[in-house]
């Protein structure tokens, strides 16, 4: 039997019984849509019912109902419907020549691609029409999901992709989110415009994004046939004719096309190309017609609609009027989306050959003497040229009369304020490299660490939650709120992993699902925030360690401490529990103890790293890889050649970014960023090899 005949006709599938059941089910759906406009539009500060908005419609109202109705409701429930639609077909796309129900324009990082190109572009102060910040956002938003689709591939199924798209994403944010904060001048505003909003001032912004909408969703029912074609799998593709490469490539143009043009209308709205898909997805089972793509792709664009408008009535019925205003829909989006990734991680079918282990070597004692060795001259160097230099440089003899009581006030200043600076750098980043450390030899996962596991995510929910709130909060009061966040995220991303035994990608996937759900949060926080905590709080967030005393720096310190001296203590047992679980058992040990203990003690480094210097990313992975790749898989040997590594990873990041635009400063966990994601990336393509 060829693989045509697996295809049932058009003249079959109307003679289907249940034919009739889809099209009611598509009415149904787009009677839930029509319903939800109909609320959204009524929704708002001002007092306008189902009757006032008939005469605003009719041009019976009075000018001011009019123009409440016409200028901002109205066009604030087309542009959800739009953007529901593009982004729900662009999803629904990109799943099916993918084969991977975790793929979208968020999880691909087409969105973050697209935001950080209208960021640069709103950073140049150039101000150019709408359709040509579409285009702008196209380009960028293509670029990032190119630049996945050709690191990991798009084999059935597979998780790897997501993975790297996620990796991209944080580093894409963690850029934009800098420029943010170096241009406060020509970026105001964009921080709550890249949370997703879908508030309009007219109707001009939806009338130049349509034609881009309408191209896109014709180009994408044009090659709906070879989308079906490429669900039966590469070569019976083939077989049949249909040119794999180039439809691909012509899809995931066209679903970039899609999202720029929501994020130009809308900004990125988190997690719609996602859930759409995933909601329609159980009615193709009961409904063949719309396992076809020219039935499934508008289906799924109706069920984006319908989670745009439901998230955005859903959020001013629950919170008043006036508060509901500042809060932006893509918020809510996230949350659920969030949701469906580690709902979505669990049913995803494992990839063959996951990532795997570091090689087993026991380099001589000699070597390891060696590396420690260098690698605290590193660190030294580190400690001193951060000491050193910034916005104003001073030389050693100016230390040593600050340590002896005798510098001068200029001198005295700029130590009492960059020493703790320092400290505090070099302190979180031995705290993350060890925290990855523990969770990656408890999971056996050499992708797992904090930041990527939600653990950082948590942490800085909670920290934001008390700056925002107590803008006088103590740096004790602070590391408690990090730690409770960060506890919180590791009962949900560890007991969750739990039940498919921690296994690698999913273990993974959950926590980025955690770590969005709690980013999401923390932009709920930031905006609605006074202004000046609001920029605090982002700086915090940027891994900045501006600000920092002392009393900032003794939580993660005591800590790093301490932990260090468990983890070598224990450094058998961690040993034993990195290899397998039967191992430990037969030795006496109980693994199910162990590995909480050490789960513990890694949320605590990272609770403590984050309140003492914001969220740093990658630290976690690229410390413990690094130090393993020099030292072997010992943990007597790994644990302080991580601990040095990951404080002078951190130290040169914090140094670099006080000192390349002084007196402008960037954020370590920028600087991290663009280290870790590439990292990220080199091992998801080892597995791939």
């Amino acid at each position: 039997m060829t693989a045509t005949a697996t295809i049932p006709t058009a003249t079959e599938l109307r003679k289907t019984p249940r034919t009739g059941g889809a099209v009611a089910v598509a009415a149904a759906l787009v009677l839930l849509v029509a319903v939800l406009a109909v609320v959204d539009i009524t929704q708002g500060t001002a007092s306008a019912g189902p009757a006032e908005v008939w005469k605003a419609l009719t041009g019976q109202a009075t000018a001011q109902d009019s123009s409440v109705v016409i200028a901002s409701r109205l066009p604030r429930a087309v542009a959800g419907i739009m953007v529901g639609l593009v982004l729900g077909a662009a999803g629904a796309a990109l799943q099916t020549v993918s084969r991977n129900v975790l793929a979208s324009p968020d999880t691909l990082a087409v969105n973050a691609g697209a935001h950080l190109a209208l960021t640069a572009l709103t950073v140049t102060g150039i101000s150019i029409p709408l359709l040509a910040s579409s285009g702008a956002a196209f380009v960028g938003g293509l670029a990032a999901a190119a630049l996945v689709l050709g690191l990991s591939g798009l084999g059935a199924g597979t998780v790897r992709l997501v993975l790297a798209g996620t990796a991209l994403t944080l580093g894409l944010n963690a850029v934009t989110d800098a420029l943010i904060l170096l241009f406060p001048d020509t970026t105001d505003g964009l921080y709550h415009w890249g949370a997703g909003g879908i508030g309009q001032n007219g109707f001009g912004g939806v009338l130049h994004m349509a034609p881009v909408a309408v191209v896109g969703l014709a180009g994408l029912l044009l090659v709906a046939h070879r989308m079906d074609a490429l669900a039966l799998g590469d070569d019976a593709a083939r077989g049949i004719g249909v040119p794999v490469r180039a439809t691909r490539v012509t899809v995931v143009v066209l679903a970039a096309l899609l999202s720029a043009a929501a994020v130009t209308l809308a900004g990125p709205i988190a997690f719609v190309g996602l859930c759409a898909p995933a909601l329609v997805r159980p009615l193709g089972r009961r409904f063949p017609a719309f396992t076809r793509s020219r039935a499934g792709l508008p289906l799924a664009g109706l069920a984006g609609a319908a989670v745009v408008l439901g998230a955005d009535v859903a959020l001013r019925a629950a919170v008043p009027a006036e508060l509901a205003v500042a809060v932006p829909t893509g918020v809510v989006t996230s949350v659920v989306g969030a949701t469906f990734l580690v709902v979505l991680a669990f049913r995803a079918r494992q990839s063959p050959g996951a990532t795997p282990p570091d090689r087993l070597r026991i380099p001589g004692k000699l070597a390891f003497s060696v590396s420690l060795a260098v690698i605290a001259a590193v660190l030294a160097g580190v400690t001193i040229g951060g000491v050193l230099l910034g916005d104003a440089k001073l030389l050693l003899g100016d230390v040593g009369n600050w340590l002896a009581g005798r510098a001068g006030q200029g001198v005295t200043f700029v130590l009492d304020t960059r020493v703790p600076r320092v400290a505090a750098a070099l302190c979180a980043g031995g705290a993350l490299a060890l925290a990855g450390t523990l969770v990656q030899g408890v999971t056996r996962n050499p992708l797992a660490e904090p930041g990527v596991l939600g653990l950082s995510g948590g942490g800085a929910l909670g920290a934001v939650l008390l700056v925002t709130t107590v803008p006088s909060v103590g740096s004790w009061e602070l590391a408690g709120g990090a730690f409770a966040g960060s506890a919180l995220a590791a009962v949900l991303v560890f007991g969750l992993a739990a039940r498919s035994g921690f296994e690698q990608n999913r273990l993974v996937l959950v926590g980025v699902g955690v770590a969005a759900g709690s980013m999401a949060l923390v932009s709920l926080l930031i905006v609605l925030t006074d202004p000046f905590n609001a920029t605090k709080a982002l700086t915090w967030l940027s891994g900045s360690t501006y600000g920092r005393t002392f009393a900032d720096v003794l939580p993660v310190a005591g800590v790093l401490a301490v932990g260090a001296v468990l983890a070598l203590v224990r450094r058998r047992e961690l040993d034993l529990v990195s290899l397998d679980d039967d191992t430990p058992r037969l030795l006496g040990l109980r693994v199910e103890r162990g590995r909480l203990g050490f789960l513990v003690l890694s949320v605590v480094l990272a609770a403590t790293a984050v309140a003492a210097a914001g969220t740093i990313g990658f630290v976690g992975l690229v410390a413990p890889h690094a130090a393993r790749a020099l030292v072997g898989r010992r943990h007597v040997r790994v644990v302080p050649v991580s601990i040095l590594l990951g404080a002078a990873l951190v130290g040169a990041a914090d140094l670099l970014g006080r000192t390349v635009i002084a007196p402008a400063q960037i954020g370590a966990g920028v600087m991290t960023a663009v280290v870790g994601t590439p990292y990220f990336i080199h091992l998801l393509l080892r597995s791939r090899r």
